[in-house]
């Protein structure tokens, strides 16, 4: 019996890769070892706790301000150990994570197969966004299973090189996820959220954490929020707020003694996307978010200026406005105040999934271990 181990560390990769543990363990094809390293820590655990996943090895590798070469070289050294002990057919890695690289780096180095999930999405900077553009290339150049999740990702890959026989369009698993998710309507533990939901008013959801908007950018960010609240007293504005001290420090100062911006700390994954089905717009830097929201018909602005996910942008639920003071004020109050701009984005568009990707992705790793066949591919309606 083939064994498979999924690697994630962090939330995003959580959410993504439980569809195909839970797929995975549920097909008696396999023997399924899940692995985790723990780069985030909480987080992790309350989506593994959600989708009811127990790892079979923890790393625990968090460390308070970790650095990108601490966080790449504590999962380097742990996961050799437990390729070694467990001796695994495939790895499965997801998206473009520290974790999901250095794990792929690992399983490359001991001759292990390597399953990279949601590949082949770019954003055609280097440097944006960091380090997530260099971790999918790299990780694009050794594994042996590319899984873009649309049309415009395998595309990418073929450009590239990559074999057209070494790539298959499965479709995004956080589709999966979601679905499953919204379903269960978790309700949520902070009191004022239930509030909120009962009174009925407009809300828009704000997430920010990237590396490249820390500092200025996200101090313009947190200005940029006092603004609309000011300006907009019938709306509320929720703001999740990462724990990145980095993160805190540059945008709370601004939001402070505002009555209509409710800072919490970080939702547990099935709370966030009750929250999501809540919003009326979402403002964000998220990847993730850019393919979650537009599947729940909300317009997403991203203070990014590209985008690794053009998908939802071509189909104009998405829009890329950058972390320009001025511009972020603006581009919220359009949708705050001119129905037909937000009816023109707010038209549920999902050109990411069909919440079948976790089950095209098993066919695709039982072809490569030689235990079964592919299904036909996802078909986003997509090209680039």
């Amino acid at each position: 019996m083939p064994k498979v181990m999924p690697i994630y560390g962090t939330r995003p990769e959580a959410i993504k890769v439980a569809p195909i543990v839970q797929a995975l363990q549920a097909d008696e094809r396999f023997e399924c070892v899940v692995t985790v390293t723990g780069q985030h820590r909480e987080m992790l655990d309350q989506v593994n706790e959600l989708f009811g996943i127990e790892p079979a090895h923890d790393l625990d590798i968090i460390q308070p301000r970790q650095t990108l070469n601490g966080v790449f070289a504590r999962t380097l050294d742990g996961l050799d150990a437990v390729l070694e002990q467990e001796r695994p057919d495939a790895v499965v890695v997801q998206g473009d994570t520290t974790t999901s690289t250095a794990a792929a780096v690992a399983a490359f180095n001991r001759g292990i197969r390597v399953v990279h999930a949601e590949a082949g999405l770019r954003s055609f900077d280097i440097l944006s966004p960091f380090p997530e553009e260099a971790n999918r290339k790299i990780t694009g150049q050794i594994a042996a299973l590319h899984l873009p999740p649309t049309r415009v990702s395998r595309d990418n890959l073929l450009r590239e090189a990559v074999r057209s026989e070494d790539v298959y369009v499965t479709g995004n698993t956080v589709i999966d996820a979601l679905m499953e998710a919204v379903a269960a309507q978790v309700p949520f533990e902070d009191e004022r959220l239930a509030e909120l939901e009962a009174s009925g008013r407009r809300v828009v959801l704000v997430t920010t954490h990237r590396r490249e908007n820390q500092g200025d950018a996200m101090r313009g960010v947190g200005r940029a929020l006092a603004r609309l609240a000011r300006a907009h007293e019938d709306v509320t504005f929720v703001l999740p707020a990462h724990r990145n001290p980095v993160v805190r420090e540059a945008v709370l100062p601004a939001l402070e003694g505002l009555g209509n911006i409710l800072v919490t700390e970080p939702l547990a994954y099935g709370e966030f996307t009750h929250l999501l089905s809540l919003s009326t717009v979402v403002l964000t830097d998220s990847g993730g978010v850019q393919e979650e929201a537009p599947s729940l018909g909300k317009p997403v602005l991203v203070m990014r200026e590209n985008t690794e996910r053009p998908e939802a942008v071509t189909a104009g639920t998405v829009r890329l406005i950058g972390t320009d003071e001025e511009r972020v004020v603006a581009e919220v109050s359009r949708l705050l105040e001119d129905e037909l701009s937000y009816r023109a984005m707010s038209t549920a568009v999902n050109p990411y999934g069909d919440g079948r990707a976790a089950e095209r992705t098993v066919s695709a790793i039982a072809q490569l271990l030689g235990v079964g066949e592919r299904l036909p591919e996802f078909e986003d309606g997509v090209s680039a």
